[in-house]
Order: C-alpha cells, then sequence, then structure tokens
C-alpha cells in the first residue's frame, strides 16, 4: 500500500479522498491554484504545493506541474477526483512514465471510452445495445444536419470528448440545428479542446440510470448496483438516489452484466460507471462510460457500506477486489442532494461571493454532507459552485426523503444565493415523491419548482425584529460602558413607555415594526396586530423564540444590513432600513444590460442598430465551464455591445446599450 499519495484536485472530492487517506495511514499532498491558497482541501493535507493561476488551465489542467509537485513531494501515486485531468489518457501515460501510479485505469481504457463515438463502436462490438444515431468521424455542419434529419426529430447533440452535461444540445426542428451545432461546439472546444460530437436520438421521456463497476489487476470485475440520476438540469445532475426505483431484479442484472461487458471490452481496473438512457418500459442504451469516480458515488457507498475511495487504492497498489459479486448486497436508500451556488429562478445562473454564515445539518449514520468549503470560504468564478453534497440513508425510499426534506431545512446558507429552497420543493414535488422520474422532471414540475414570489409572512418581520433587539441587548451587556443609563434597553422614558419603530424591508416591500418595552421581553405590533415577543439568540444564529402562546425554533443570521430569517424551510433575506436615509433606491440605472456574473463574451448575435423583440438572444457569455446566452428585456434597439468576443467581464458590467421601444 501507497504511504504518501498527491490529490490532482480541489473541493469536495479533494477533501474526500484525503478523508479515507488519513483513515488509512496514508500521507496526503494536496495541489492548489492561486485562487485557491486557503481552501479547505490544502488546510487538511499534510503538505500542499501551488501549481498556477486561479483558471484551471493555468493549475488543475497542467500536467507537468502536477508531476513535478509529486516528485518533489516524494508521492508515490496520484488521485485525479473527478473533472480536469481525471479522464486524460496523456496524463495518465505521463504517470506511468513518471514512475508515479496513477488511480484510475489503464491509459488505454480511458483512451477507448474518451471519445463516444469510438467508445459506441467498441460497445456495439461487444453487445452492448446502442441509442440510434451517428457517431462517425465526419464533422461538416451540413452533414450532421442531414444525419439529424434521417434520425428523426427531437435529437440530441453531444461532445464527444464531454462529460458533465457540458456540449449537449437537445433539438425539436431543423431549423434549430445549425445554432445549437455552433454553441455545442464552442463549448466542447472551450471545455475539453475537442469539437468533435455526435448526433443521437432523443429519448422521449428517458430515465438516466448508471451502473458502478469495478475491475482490478487480476481481471475481475464487479458491479455495484446502480443509481437513478434522472432529475437534471440542462443536462447536469441534482438528484441521485441508488438503488433506482421501480428497479427490477431481472433488469439489475441485465444492466449490470452489460456494464460488466463493456469494462471487460476496454480491460478497465478501477471505479468507473457506465452510463445509460432507459426507456419508460425497461429497454435500456449505453450512452457512455465515465473512467473515473463519480460525483454521486456515495449513494452506492450508503448502500452497500463500503468505501469506494480505499477499493480505489486498494485496486491501485495492486490488490484484489475486496469483494466477489456474490458477497455484494443492496442495504437501505440512499439520495444525494447537489447543493450549489446559483439561482435557480435565473436560470441556475452561478453565484459567487463569501460564504458569510454556512451550517450544515448536523452529520450521523442518516446524514453524510460531503464538502470543499467552511463558513469564511469563497466561491469564486473559477470552479464548479458546488457548496456541498447532501447525502441521506434509511431503510426505504419513504423514509429517506423525509431524512432528506429535514436536512434540507435545516441548511443554512448566507453570502451568495443557492438551490436550498429549489431543492426542497424537488424533494417534495409529486413527481419525484411519487418515482415518476425521467430527464424533463424539472420541466414538467415548473409550476410547483418555480412559484410566485410569496409574500413574507409575519412570523419573519417580528423573528428579524426580535433578533434586532436580542442583538442590541448583547451588545449593550458587553460594552465597556455597561452600567451607563445610556445604554439601557428597558424602555424607561420620562413620561410613559419607550416606543420606537424598527423598519425591515424585502424587494420593494417594506414593513414597520413597532416595538413597545414590556416585562421580560417586547410588545411588537405589524398592522393592527399585536404579540408579546421573547427569546433566546445564540451565536451561531439560531433563535428560540416565544410569539405569544407559540413558540418558534428559527435562525437570524445578521451579515450588514441584511437579516437572514431562516423558518418554516424558507429562508427570508430582510433589508434594515435607515430611517435617516432620504436618498433613492439605487436601481434608477436603465437602458442596458448588465452581466449576471463574472465571465467571458463568446459571441455577439445580433448587430447594433437592430431592432428586436423581447427574448431575442444578444450574445453569449461563457461562466464556470457553461454558456450563457443573454437576451433582450424588451422589445427595443440595439444601440451598442459594449465588448467584443473575448473580452473579460465583471459581475455587474453593462454588456448592451439598448433602448426600449413602446
Amino acid at each position: 500500500m501507497f504511504t504518501k499519495i498527491l490529490i490532482a484536485n480541489r473541493g469536495e472530492i479533494a477533501c474526500r479522498v484525503i478523508k479515507t487517506a488519513r483513515r488509512m495511514g496514508i500521507a496526503t499532498v494536496a495541489v492548489y491554484s492561486e485562487a485557491d491558497a486557503n481552501a479547505r482541501h490544502v488546510r487538511m493535507a499534510d503538505e500542499a504545493v501551488l501549481i498556477g493561476g486561479a483558471e484551471a488551465r493555468a493549475s488543475y489542467l497542467v500536467a507537468e506541474r502536477i508531476l513535478e509537485a509529486a516528485k518533489q513531494t516524494g508521492a508515490q501515486a496520484i488521485h485525479p477526483g473527478y473533472g480536469f485531468l481525471s479522464e486524460n489518457e496523456e496524463f495518465a501515460e505521463a504517470c506511468e512514465q513518471a514512475g508515479v501510479v496513477f488511480i484510475g485505469p489503464p491509459a488505454s481504457a480511458i483512451r477507448a471510452m474518451g471519445s463516444k463515438s469510438a467508445a459506441k463502436a467498441l460497445m456495439d462490438k461487444a453487445g452492448v445495445p446502442l441509442t440510434p444515431g451517428y457517431h462517425g468521424d465526419r464533422q461538416e455542419p451540413e452533414f450532421l444536419a442531414e444525419q439529424a434529419q434521417g434520425i428523426g426529430y427531437p435529437v440530441l447533440i453531444k461532445a464527444s470528448a464531454g462529460g458533465g452535461g457540458k456540449g449537449m444540445r437537445r433539438v425539436d426542428a431543423a431549423a434549430d440545428f445549425a445554432a445549437a451545432l455552433a454553441s455545442c461546439k464552442r463549448e466542447a472546444i472551450n471545455a475539453f479542446g475537442d469539437d468533435h460530437v455526435l448526433v443521437e436520438k432523443y429519448v422521449l421521456k428517458p430515465r438516466h440510470i448508471e451502473i458502478q463497476v469495478f475491475g482490478d489487476t487480476k481481471g475481475n470485475c464487479v458491479y455495484l448496483f446502480e443509481r437513478d440520476c434522472s432529475v437534471q438540469r440542462r443536462h447536469q445532475k441534482v438528484l441521485e438516489e441508488a438503488p433506482a426505483p421501480g428497479m427490477t431484479p431481472e433488469r439489475r442484472a441485465a444492466m449490470g452484466k452489460a456494464a460488466v461487458d463493456a469494462a471487460k471490452a476496454v480491460g478497465y481496473v478501477g471505479a468507473g460507471t457506465v452510463e445509460f438512457i432507459a426507456n419508460q418500459d425497461g429497454s435500456f442504451y449505453f450512452m457512455e462510460m465515465n473512467t473515473r469516480l463519480q460525483v454521486e458515488h456515495p449513494v452506492t457507498e450508503m448502500i452497500t457500506g463500503l468505501d469506494l475511495v480505499e477499493w480505489q487504492l486498494r485496486v491501485a497498489s495492486g490488490e484484489p477486489l475486496p469483494l466477489a459479486q456474490s458477497q455484494l448486497a443492496i442495504h437501505g436508500h440512499a439520495i444525494e442532494a447537489r447543493v450549489y451556488a446559483e439561482e435557480p429562478e435565473k436560470g441556475f445562473l452561478p453565484s459567487t461571493g463569501r460564504l458569510l454564515h454556512l451550517a450544515p445539518p448536523t452529520e450521523s449514520d442518516h446524514v453524510r454532507i460531503d464538502t470543499g468549503v467552511e463558513q469564511g470560504d469563497e466561491i469564486t468564478p473559477y470552479y464548479d459552485p458546488m457548496i456541498a453534497k447532501l447525502i441521506v440513508w434509511d431503510h426505504d425510499r419513504d423514509q429517506a426523503l423525509a431524512r432528506m426534506r429535514k436536512a434540507l431545512t435545516q441548511y443554512r446558507v448566507v453570502g451568495v444565493a443557492n438551490n436550498i429552497e429549489f431543492l426542497t420543493r424537488l424533494v417534495t414535488c409529486p413527481s419525484f415523491a411519487n418515482a415518476d422520474l425521467d430527464t424533463g422532471l424539472i420541466e414538467r414540475e415548473e409550476a410547483t419548482l418555480f412559484p410566485a414570489a410569496a409574500a413574507v409572512p409575519e412570523t419573519a418581520w417580528l423573528l428579524a425584529v426580535l433578533a434586532e433587539l436580542l442583538h442590541e441587548a448583547g451588545a449593550a451587556e458587553k460594552s465597556v460602558e455597561r452600567g451607563s443609563p445610556w445604554l439601557g434597553l428597558d424602555g424607561w422614558r420620562l413620561n410613559g413607555r419607550g416606543q420606537r419603530t424598527i423598519a425591515l424591508r424585502h424587494g420593494e416591500v417594506r414593513q414597520d415594526v413597532g416595538v413597545t418595552a414590556a416585562a421580560g421581553g417586547w410588545e411588537l405590533s405589524v398592522g393592527d396586530s399585536r404579540v408579546f415577543a421573547r427569546g433566546v439568540l445564540q451565536g451561531n444564529g439560531k433563535l428560540h423564540a416565544q410569539l405569544g402562546e407559540r413558540r418558534v425554533h428559527a435562525a437570524v443570521v445578521i451579515a450588514a444590513e441584511r437579516r437572514h430569517v431562516f423558518v418554516d424551510g424558507r429562508a427570508w433575506p430582510l433589508a434594515r432600513v435607515d430611517n435617516l436615509h432620504t436618498g433613492g433606491e439605487g436601481d434608477e440605472a436603465t437602458g442596458g444590460l448588465r452581466a449576471p456574473m463574472p465571465g467571458k463574451i463568446v459571441a455577439l448575435l445580433a448587430q447594433p442598430g437592430a431592432t428586436v423583440e423581447k427574448g431575442a438572444p444578444l450574445l453569449v457569455m461563457e461562466a464556470m465551464k457553461m454558456e450563457h446566452t443573454i437576451t433582450a428585456p424588451a422589445n427595443g434597439t440595439i444601440k451598442a455591445f459594449s465588448y467584443a468576443p473575448g473580452d473579460q467581464v465583471a459581475d455587474g458590467a453593462e454588456l448592451v446599450e439598448f433602448e426600449v421601444t413602446e
């Protein structure tokens, strides 16, 4: 077994590998970019080496620097994690040439499965079922359009060297094919350095089911059952679960055999995942093989009781698989939710910023948190905006769902936009709760998942004000002038009880809350409603409150002018209003479209001076490895573009000078 390994990755997967290595007594070396100098994986590792600039192409994608770090620190093996160089056959070969063990499959297996089109041909020979489509080498747009017409719409264009939902477009009509192909190729070349694509029949209401496989150097290969990853947005997974709901033993055995056959066809060693598109009738087609550990591997670990990273280390060191197929069994049900810094209501745009407050649910045998960040860390625009993976386990799916719902309501994040409330709605929506699964579930449940903005409940206003009062009282207690009558908050006044008003705002809604001091607390009034309030505010924001006859356990996090109220499974960011401020609202600027995040201009889709309708595409930005189309907010005229393709833009930068017409 190795005594020291280097992890050629960052974030939660680097932290995940470090945990297992530490348990096995293996020393770890982290590598980091300039943007990750104080990242959690750097803090956790025994050693850390700077390998380059903030962008991945200047650091985590530079094989030579990673190998030099391994040589410098005496690491015997490199764990690539997922993403970056994990499926790069040239890196695997370079490791071998440098005398460092690559903790993954041989380069030949990565090469065979790295091209989706080549892999399809190989799987066809191995007898693995394939989706109808064109998987050849010809890439002329006109030829690919002809193939799509022959296959029949809808079709799916996919980057041959891709993964993670990047370089993938569904096309429903011939008129849309050229634009989708161009966008797909741009995204593919930026993400993978290869714009080769394939075109396949888009299976209507498909399920995405994948099989975890494991091979060793002795010729053994097993499957560790399946995961259902059907719930996706923009072809990226949001929820994963194991085992797949409705899976029969016969179908599981058939899919498992097909996955093992696929792995054996390329001489596979280590952890890999064979992904299938499955019809509702039970038929299934090979989609691709990911020659690495998957993001969603924890659900497999939870139902098998195994540590897949440990298996990786043992197999890479030359040991045989720890268990045979007959010794593997499923226990209970597990669900994983990916907690992202993003805004679901804005097309899942990534969010960046500092994690001012981060309080995940308590971990236990039923609840697991895999994360690469802690409170105070920053979500930057350079990498995937994942905050954590929340994994729950219980004896059956219904109990696991209940665990997930509870855990999500306990998760508190302040500092960046996040998808926690969206995930809460997702796991409770009828389709997911009843296991009516397919890759279009989010679109199908749009009304439930993206409801109209709700009014702030009276309880949230009251809790925010109560927290404010308790915070003031606590500050007064700690003051060096403690004992001064001028700092007393008991409401004493010369001619009666002290009264004041605290004003809060949510968006354009302002709420004045009247405060009157009372014995043991305060009397709070919202409109004609009055209630006696008292409570205890803890240092982590937890608020144990009594509002009249009701006791409420909530949290209120104070960050600058914001009071983030977490109650009844919702988060309400309320702003404290300065009653002496007489300026404007800060929203008067008009006439332009601004960048929703930092990024790079990829293409301009219209001409200055053109008259366009609301929703017309104006330009394409790339941020966090994904393309985002900026559209016209109303009918109007494009006066000018502020940037050209290739330009980097900051968050909030004015992109287009736009004149609205009536």
